[in-house]
């Protein structure tokens, strides 16, 4: 019986840019192109309404960048220097070996969030208790930050703000340790460096939606706002 089945590739041929699958982060950041142009006057709201569907619905990365192809955001800038990967680890002597500070959680919780300012290096414990780190609102004082989770049949949960840089180095026993990278297109951005151990228990570090570094991307929401203003006539 002949069910017609595409062979398996034999090869590893590499995949172009424009075909590799898109992330919700790569929506967002289209969206947040879209809304700047709407807010300067080069998409109607229906041109506007009519490209945020498309984008939502779109599975590559090229599909997205048909949505900005015409807009000057959607072009890199004259004089941008190359895209330098963010290193899995941070520069030498750029982080203390001691930390700033220490969230510990032994049969209980512990958090960290709102508008906080982290230090280099923060060491967080959960033992049979759980931490939060959230830094989606949080001041950032400098540019590396390292957090050192330990869980011990306990769980680490660590937010960062989507126009960031994350990285994680770790692993577990008989536990699960998983960070989500994530790169941001602004050169002078954070970078988050998460590592530890997870130990029959759960450390998890990844963005958190809708949230963002104030300082980077502050225009795209005031321009944002100024359209929705004079949209409602105000």
């Amino acid at each position: 019986m002949d069910l017609h089945k595409s062979p398996a590739p034999t090869d590893r041929q590499p995949v172009a840019p424009a075909d590799l699958r898109c992330s919700d982060a790569d929506r967002d950041r289209i969206a947040d192109l879209l809304r700047e142009a709407l807010a300067e006057g080069r998409l109607t709201a229906d041109e506007h309404a009519e490209r945020v569907e498309g984008v939502l619905n779109a599975k590559t990365v090229g599909e997205l960048d048909r949505f900005v192809r015409d807009l000057p955001a959607g072009h890199p800038r004259r004089g941008a220097t190359a895209y330098t990967p963010t290193p899995n680890r941070p520069a030498p002597g750029a982080i203390p070996a001691e930390p700033d500070e220490s969230v510990v959680a032994v049969f209980s919780s512990a958090v960290r969030k709102g508008r906080w300012r982290p230090g280099r290096r923060m060491h967080a414990y959960a033992v049979f208790g759980s931490v939060e780190i959230d830094l989606s609102e949080a001041i950032f004082e400098y540019q590396q930050i390292v957090i050192k989770a330990i869980s011990v049949f306990g769980n680490v949960e660590i937010r960062v703000p989507e126009n960031v840089s994350l990285r994680g180095t770790g692993g577990g026993v008989l536990g699960n340790f998983e960070v989500t990278p994530l790169d941001s297109a602004e050169r002078e951005a954070p970078v988050v460096y998460v590592d530890g151990l997870a130990v029959l228990g759960n450390v998890e570090a990844r963005p958190k939606r809708g949230k963002l570094v104030a300082d980077i991307l502050d225009r795209v929401s005031d321009k944002v706002d100024r359209a929705l203003r004079k949209h409602l006539g105000r």
